[in-house]
């Protein structure tokens, strides 16, 4: 084996717009993002009432939104439906969305913010192996 390469990533994020109030409706690109990640989203995040009170009080979502997200029995179901409320909400609501998300289950946050910018290094590496072969005179029959 000669050559071996590792691939690690990097996350860099930015927090522009939410404190700026940017009230612009979602793009292609961030709704994008939710639809490719949704299926993870649905699996590991954790919205229970602690979590979906606090994007209420941020105002990621409104007080009818939550008030239809607690009567939700099945976690799935649940995200699914914040998911959607989120689709129709502004850049700002993504934003602080992304706030609360990061305040609890952080390892989530790259599904949403296109990856941030997600940076891949590529490092290589170059291994040499060297295997001696011993023959004995008397095993040769040359």
């Amino acid at each position: 084996m000669r050559l071996t390469y590792a691939k690690f990533c990097l996350i860099a994020t930015t927090e522009v717009g939410a404190q700026f109030g940017d009230v612009r409706p979602l793009d292609e690109a961030r709704r994008r993002t939710l639809r490719v990640n949704r299926i993870q989203l649905l699996d590991r995040m954790e919205a229970d009432i602690v979590f979906i009170t606090e994007l209420a009080r941020l105002q990621c979502i409104t007080e009818a939104q939550r008030e239809h997200l607690k009567h939700i029995t099945q976690p799935r179901d649940r995200n699914q439906k914040l998911i959607e409320f989120l689709m129709r909400r502004s850049v700002a609501d993504l934003k602080n969305f992304t706030k609360v998300l990061a305040k609890e289950q952080v390892f989530l946050v790259p599904l949403i913010t296109d990856g941030g910018e997600i940076v891949c290094l590529l490092l290589v590496c170059e291994l040499s192996i060297s295997v001696m072969l011993i023959v004995h005179y008397s095993d040769y029959k040359g």
